[in-house]
């Protein structure tokens, strides 16, 4: 497996060593002009999957091998989701414009790799398969979340939240409940401040029950099977069993 470059490698460990003694912040103020070349950039590129294996191997320490994470919602599951919408994300948190003080160490260092280097991880998350199952809610308000999905959500994020990679509207199927609760919090009170406008706006308005609802609906909404790893057993044959994470998928 390659490795980030000697310049990267240095970033990054200056990174972490200032994000653990709390001396790291995300940038004050994004550089949208910055963000959408790179992002452009990156679009144009054609990936290297092989260098992309070797850049995500940074990412599987918290969000596994698999790209699943976990049904606590610490971290997102990545797998399967569209690359230009890893590429914008990372972009942002590199340049200020998501507060991700966990990521940040993470993210400048590949996006110094420059667009290549985006394209050829995002490309590698992208065709991950995604979890056969995921965190969900309670179900007890999935009649509520069905008419706020249905409502507010459905037009950008499509009928069965399956996202659209040329608007950048991302896969939401298949994400673990508690992470979706908690960016539709982080939306609502203006914590997650890449969020679009529009959907900042619908969201205003809910109740922690509107939101519980909708993030539990979410949750439930499934990919199709082409997406899917076969079961649950599956592990990413790019890593060693030894590789060492935050925990294995279903925990």
């Amino acid at each position: 497996m390659r490795e980030l470059s000697k310049k990267s490698r240095l970033t990054l460990t200056l990174a972490l060593g200032l994000f653990a003694s709390g001396a790291l912040a995300s940038p004050a103020k994004a550089d949208d002009a910055k963000i959408g070349a790179a992002v452009e950039s990156a679009m144009q590129a054609t990936p290297d999957l092989e260098r992309g294996k070797a850049l995500y191997y940074n990412c599987a320490i918290c969000h596994t091998p698999e790209g699943w994470a976990m049904p606590s919602g610490a971290y997102p599951q990545i797998a399967g989701q569209h690359k230009s919408v890893l590429m914008k994300q990372l972009a942002d948190i590199a340049l200020g414009n998501r507060d991700n003080p966990t990521m940040v160490p993470f993210a400048t260092p590949l996006f110094e790799e420059g667009p290549q280097a985006l394209a050829d991880v995002a490309a590698y998350i992208e065709k991950l398969p995604m979890a056969p199952f995921n965190g969900i809610g309670s179900g007890m308000y999935l009649p509520q979340g069905e008419k706020l999905y249905k409502d507010n959500c459905a037009k950008c994020h499509g009928a069965n939240a399956e996202g659209h990679a040329k608007e950048f509207q991302p896969r939401l199927q298949g994400q673990h409940f508690l992470y979706l609760l908690r960016q539709l919090q982080w939306i609502q009170s203006g914590k997650r401040r890449n969020a679009d406008k529009k959907m900042v706006e619908q969201i205003r308005g809910m109740t922690p029950t509107d939101l519980e609802a909708l993030a539990d609906y979410i949750s439930r909404l499934r990919p199709d099977k082409e997406h899917l790893a076969k079961d649950m057993n599956w592990r990413n044959p790019d890593f060693q069993p030894s590789f060492t994470t935050g925990g294995r998928p279903g925990q």
